[in-house]
């Protein structure tokens, strides 16, 4: 069924509710501008969704409240402001619970618009905070880790033949680490290592982020999957270094993860943003084609001589190349990791640049 929601700037939210078909009986929540599902099991098991507006083109904010006998856990804490933090007061109340009842908060992976409220969180109520090994230094804004992360991208971009807009990009970051110092998460967080977190399965899908995670309930077939798949746009593969400063293949990664979620088959998946996904097969189907085609285009751009990831860019992606830098070279990166990673081009390093060849 569609449902409008009326929120508090007088726009309208139309929402899909979506109730999983069972021969256990079922009921459905509905939150601000959410969707909540749970099916009646052997624990009372509830996931509450927290759907925040947002005027970008992700649509929403989305992070979920999940009940389970005593635990009330947070996955996911939305984006540092106001509209997050009334969104998840207006479901804690509508559900007859206060910020108090929760019990532990775990992070998908370290994005800001995941892990946003957590310091206003921990601040009131000091509770326990869970993510991936990776997502620690991450999160914790370690100095070692921020310089290695910098050098890896002046590397980066000196390869690819980005120029200024790389070295502009570079001083970016370089400034960031003091302008965005108070992104630091204040709590002690502790690494997740176990396979299975109360009645969920801890699934690894790397790609959009090193450190993603997603949760696998499998009795009621759900998943909450962080930003592996969004209904209206593509989830980007960000390229990122490892632990030691080498690249790793994003983009490959990415396409396993979804390979990966599609084989669990699960019935509604509930992403980071946008809409709850019914049977999500289809649509992963739809973004590895995406990426073949992708590939495909770009591998005829190596075809017709263009060898630079930075040229590439700035014949692909038009006015984009500008406007969205950083982004517009991740995704290029990606394709010419995934398509070296096929055998279908070789590379050569020449003056400190990168150049591609087909084969």
């Amino acid at each position: 069924m569609t449902v409008s929601v009326h929120l508090t700037n007088h726009r309208i939210m139309t929402l899909y509710i979506y109730s999983v078909i069972s021969n256990i009986a079922d009921e459905v929540y509905l939150g601000l501008g959410g969707y909540g599902t749970f099916m009646k099991t052997n624990t009372t098991f509830k996931i509450y969704p927290i759907i925040a507006p947002s005027a970008l083109s992700l649509k929403s904010i989305n992070f979920y409240l999940v009940k389970q006998d005593e635990s009330l856990t947070l996955v996911d804490a939305g984006m540092n402001d106001d509209v997050c933090w009334n969104a998840l007061q207006q479901t804690l109340n509508e559900n007859g619970f206060t910020v108090g009842d929760i019990t532990e908060i775990l992070l998908t992976h370290h994005h800001g618009d995941h892990v946003g409220l957590v310091n206003r969180i921990t601040e009131l109520h000091p509770i326990p905070v869970y993510a991936h090994s990776k997502s620690i230094p991450r999160l914790k804004r370690d100095p070692d880790f921020l310089s290695m992360r910098i050098e890896f991208y002046k590397q980066l971009y000196l390869e690819m033949g980005c120029g200024e807009l790389g070295d502009k990009q570079v001083a970016y970051l370089f400034n960031a680490v003091d302008n965005n110092k108070d992104q630091k998460l204040n709590a002690d967080i502790t690494a997740i290592t176990e396979k299975h977190w109360l009645n969920f399965e801890v699934i690894e899908f790397p790609g959009h982020a090193p450190d993603q995670i997603a949760l696998l309930d499998q009795e009621g077939q759900r998943l909450l999957a962080g930003d592996l798949l969004i209904e209206h746009i593509s989830s980007n593969a960000l390229i990122e270094p490892d632990e030691n400063g080498m690249r790793m293949l994003t983009l490959v990664d990415h396409i396993d993860s979804l390979k990966r979620c599609s084989a669990l088959q699960v019935n509604l998946l509930f992403p980071g943003h946008g809409n709850v996904i019914e049977q999500p097969g289809h649509l992963i189907e739809k973004r590895l084609n995406s990426i073949e085609r992708k590939s495909q285009k770009i591998l005829a751009l190596i075809e017709s001589g263009i060898s630079t990831g930075n040229e590439l860019a700035k014949e692909f992606y038009k006015q984009k190349y500008l406007a969205e830098f950083p982004l517009v070279m991740s995704e290029i990166i990606g394709h010419l990791d995934y398509l070296e990673y096929q055998g279908k081009v070789t590379k050569q390093l020449v003056e400190h640049v990168v150049h591609y060849q087909a084969k």
